[in-house]
């Protein structure tokens, strides 16, 4: 019997408490690799995020008719099938985009968020929950891209979403893989800071 579930609290789960990049630390090939603007981190956390949820659904819908011997398997089939829409979508009518991307989107097939939801929530949870689920955590891994994108481009090019809001060049650290792990780093400790801020902030209300 599956349990009952607080959609908001699932929804919400992937921002802060269990964000896939802040929290969790996974995806951080494509987190490194595409995050040099904030325009690639955000098109790369929507198609992950479109990926996650529809595979999310497909899982939880047929759980009960995939054999255990060839769930993982039938797991990367299915996740493979919604990659490659987004590919030749993004191709057909993002072709700029689809060329910054690169083969980071092919790779969203072997992310381990999107095959991770797919065995520790969907094939557990009915398909609504693991819509809002996938929702959730898709939406939390692009709020992640953007931020890290929009850090590094602001330091490094001085300008957001390619507006170019001061003359002159930037710190290009910022813009090589060497500014990724340095921005990374300061926000997974800012965003830890937030966690325990918040954690701290709900124990006084309990014990008050």
């Amino acid at each position: 019997m599956e349990k009952v579930i607080d959609q908001k609290q699932n929804f919400l789960k992937g921002f802060i408490k269990e964000n896939p990049v802040f929290t969790l630390l996974l995806g951080l090939c494509p987190t490194l690799g595409v995050t040099s603007t904030a325009i690639n981190g955000l098109g790369m956390g929507l198609a992950t995020t479109f990926v996650l949820v529809m595979s999310n659904i497909v899982v939880a819908m047929i759980k009960n008719l995939i054999p255990d011997k060839v769930r993982i398997p039938s797991f990367i089939v299915i996740i493979a099938s919604f990659v490659t829409i987004v590919d030749l979508v993004m191709e057909g009518y993002l072709p700029g985009l689809h060329e910054q991307l690169g083969l980071f989107i092919p790779l969203i097939v072997v992310n381990c968020i999107v095959l991770g939801r797919a065995e520790a929530f969907a094939s557990r949870n009915n398909a609504i929950s693991s819509l809002v689920d996938g929702l959730g955590m898709g939406l939390g891994f692009t709020f992640a891209l953007t931020l890290l994108g929009a850090v590094r481009e602001i330091l490094g090019s001085l300008s957001l979403f390619g507006f170019k809001f001061f003359p002159g060049d930037g710190l290009l650290v910022f813009v090589l893989a060497p500014g990724a792990f340095i921005a990374l780093g300061f926000l997974i400790a800012l965003m830890g800071w937030l966690k325990r801020k918040k954690e701290k902030k709900e124990r006084v209300k309990v014990s008050s």
